[in-house]
């Protein structure tokens, strides 16, 4: 704990086969160098995985980057599996290459913020602080 209180503690994973990862560690650096605790899972992780981690590691956030068009499978995934774990409480966001057509269908299904390409990383990080409160722990 810090003068100020608990750090949000976020998980960065990459769900499925995609192996492309600048990004997601461009986002996890950002929002390392904003203050928060970031833990990054790395490559080729199954949403069972990512919620073993998040629940393990006491994460406030999940944050999910996709470019392989699995995001309407691998998202909801994700959050279920979380659901099963006993995670229900983990915000989960998430960013890739995500067709304007299918983020209503995944904010139904429970992510809270999503980032397309171009987001700028100030966007995320001030998301993350409006929307992410840290766990007492």
């Amino acid at each position: 704990m810090s003068a100020q209180g608990p750090k949000v503690r976020i998980l960065v994973a990459k769900p499925g086969l995609d192996g492309h990862d600048r990004g997601a560690k461009v986002v996890a650096r950002a929002l390392r160098d904003a203050g928060f605790e970031v833990i990054y899972t790395g490559l080729h992780q199954t949403p069972e995985m990512i919620a073993a981690a998040a629940v393990q590691e006491d994460v406030d956030a999940v944050g999910l980057s996709i470019m392989s068009g699995a995001h309407n499978t691998l998202f909801p995934a994700v959050i279920d599996a979380l659901k099963n774990k006993g995670g229900e409480g983990i915000v989960v966001f998430g960013g890739g290459i995500i067709p304007d057509d299918d983020l209503a269908r995944l904010r139904s299904a429970g992510v809270k913020g999503l980032f397309t390409p171009g987001t700028p990383l100030s966007d995320i990080v001030d998301w993350v602080r409006t929307n992410v409160a840290p766990a007492t722990r």
